[in-house]
């Protein structure tokens, strides 16, 4: 299999993860064909670039998706290799952004905000 088939497939993979968890996706690039079109559309806000590879450059995959989503999403790597699951990796100040986000709306039984 060469690499633009295992790219492609790992695509799928990857877009088949996002509907198993309840997200309407599919791939990117099949259906808009720009260079930087996101590998996967259907998580809204997040720019998708994704590595299915043995050995992986993690710096130079984040900073395709970094230049890729135009400073206008959160630009993350989803990445597997063989006999793994995938793995997420994006900047700590988006990680950050996303984890204000979700402890601002976590809110114990009792309705009082949780703190840290």
């Amino acid at each position: 299999m060469n690499s633009k088939e295992k790219g492609g497939r790992g695509e799928r993979e990857f877009a088949a993860l996002c509907r198993d968890e309840g997200y309407d996706a599919q791939r990117g690039q099949q259906f808009q064909g720009g260079i930087d079109s996101p590998d996967v559309k259907g998580l809204p806000g997040i720019h998708v670039e994704v590595k299915r590879v043995e050995r992986l450059n993690i710096h130079e995959a984040m900073s395709q998706s970094i230049r890729d989503s135009g400073g206008k999403a959160i630009p993350i790597v989803a990445h597997r290799k063989n006999r793994h699951e995938f793995l997420i990796t994006m900047r700590a100040e988006d990680w950050f952004t996303l984890y204000r986000e979700y402890h601002s709306g976590m809110v114990l039984d009792n309705g009082v905000n949780e703190t840290p």
